[in-house]
């Protein structure tokens, strides 16, 4: 019998059509994977019944249409999903149950697929561990006491161990790369405006963007042709013609100019690590691009840039949630009383550390010395990147300082978890595409991943580009399972 779950998405698609499989033994594998799974903590809302039902009704038909036919999707609970409950991994939004679609699902729902459940992800998408949901950790199929990275690391974990064939998480400093860099698989940031953000829980509004999560470089570049376009709902969407990303997907990329910056050389950084990247130059070399020394010297500033824009856009994102509208609310002797008690309630010790930060650098006399200085500083990162894009093609860079580490390691140490964002953090102050490709393996057997930036809009070279690390690569994502 076919082990479907081993399946990439695009096999799954052909099968699909030439009638080699169900929709039905589709859904019934990832079903009975996430069932035998429940110690990763992957699910937040599970709709098994529910996709049953669907993929039933799915096979009944007689033409199937779309670019991803009866394909059961699990999507990270940031999403908004109608009539189905989006928490965003927080107590203030448990009972939250929305009367409309996001833009992204609703464009996968329209391409034949359809909802599988809602994954853990960091309350609010603040995180790099997958250690600030209300609804537990989730842990890394790698190992039982391992982080997969955050925020969308229920995403991540949930790929990786074949609970979904596919997935989509949401980036606002690293959350795509840095858990799919940890799992080993295929994560893609696309360009600011490139997918719509209607409908997404917000976190940091000029920061966050929905992409991707995959096994393979194939499966990665038919999903972003899914859910990328125009949203006239989203004022930040960007009306630019979507490439076919899957059709003109090759690995063909001899003389592409490729920029190694010096500035991602980091303290203490594991050796490892700068031989992987030594690897992917030999990748890319041996694919016949050009590798060429590059200078990005504000790298330095954009960790802390970051973690100054990001809380200010948080602290007035989350200022909507009062107790009053929808969500969680407390009992108070008055309106502030209750307002106080719900949010108190309501937010984690992350969530409340980052909006104080937030109210404090958007505050009468420190605007100017923090958050405008900020700007500037981000302006001047994207001017970097301007500059090194008249000379190269795309960006080659480490995804992470390290591999996954141990659950509690960071926990209580906000800067030591806010450096694992250090190569991230840059592509979506100025952004940019870029995209994780699983490359290797640290001495302790977990994945390490690679990272290519691109020119706005241009996620095609960095898909091109990641096929050829890809192949050369021959990355294999040796798990054993110990959860079951």
């Amino acid at each position: 019998m076919l082990n479907l779950s081993n399946f990439s998405l695009t096999d799954l698609v052909k099968g699909i059509k030439k009638k080699d499989f169900t929709s039905l033994e589709i859904t019934k594998t990832f079903v009975n994977n996430s069932e035998n799974s429940t110690k990763l903590n992957t699910y937040i809302t599970k709709c098994f019944d529910e996709a049953i039902i669907y993929a039933k009704n799915f096979d009944k038909k007689k033409d199937y249409k779309g670019l991803l036919p009866g394909i059961p999707i699990a999507v990270k609970d940031l999403f908004c999903t109608k009539n189905v409950k989006t928490t965003a991994g927080s107590k203030i939004l448990h009972n939250f149950v929305p009367t409309y679609e996001s833009t992204v699902t609703k464009k996968l729902w329209s391409e034949g697929a359809f909802l599988l459940g809602k994954l853990n992800c960091d309350e609010f998408a603040m995180g790099s561990s997958n250690e600030t949901s209300f609804f537990g950790n989730v842990t890394n199929p790698f190992g039982d006491k391992l982080v997969p990275g955050g925020s969308s690391g229920g995403s991540a974990s949930a790929l990786a161990s074949s609970l979904t064939p596919v997935t989509v998480g949401t980036d606002t400093g690293g959350s795509i790369r840095q858990p799919a860099s940890f799992t080993g698989t295929v994560g893609l940031k696309p360009t600011y405006g490139r997918c719509s953000r209607w409908g997404i829980v917000a976190f940091a509004s000029s920061l966050d963007q929905a992409g991707p999560m995959t096994k393979t470089v194939e499966d990665c570049s038919l999903l972003l042709q899914a859910i990328a376009g125009y949203d006239p709902k989203d004022s930040t969407s960007v009306d630019i013609k979507v490439d076919n990303y899957n059709s003109n997907l090759t690995d063909k990329v001899k003389d592409l100019k490729i920029g190694i910056p010096k500035e991602y050389r980091v303290e203490n950084m594991p050796s490892e690590i700068d031989e992987l990247w030594k690897k992917g130059m030999d990748y890319l070399k041996d694919a016949g691009a050009i590798i060429k020394n590059i200078s990005l010297p504000h790298t330095m500033y954009a960790l802390p840039a970051y973690y100054i824009v990001a809380p200010a856009e948080a602290s007035s994102n989350l200022a909507r949630y009062d107790g009053v509208k929808y969500g969680h609310r407390s009992k108070g002797s008055n309106l502030i009383e209750m307002y106080e008690n719900t949010r108190s309630e309501g937010f984690g010790d992350e969530v409340k550390r980052r909006i104080l930060i937030g109210t404090y650098v958007l505050s009468s006399g420190y605007y100017d010395a923090y958050y405008l200085k900020a700007q500037k500083v981000r302006q001047l990162i994207k001017n970097d990147f301007d500059k090194a894009f008249k000379d190269v093609d795309a960006i080659l860079t480490p995804s992470t300082p390290s591999a996954a580490f141990k659950m509690g390691d960071k926990k209580d140490d906000p800067v030591s978890m806010y450096l694992n964002d250090v190569f991230t953090v840059p592509v979506n102050l100025a952004g940019l595409p870029a995209i994780s490709v699983p490359s290797g393996y640290d001495k302790n057997k977990l994945p390490l991943g690679l990272q290519l930036i691109g020119k706005p809009f241009d996620e095609q070279t960095i898909l091109n580009l990641s096929l050829a690390i890809q192949k050369r690569a021959n990355f294999k994502r040796n798990i054993k399972v110990w959860w079951k």
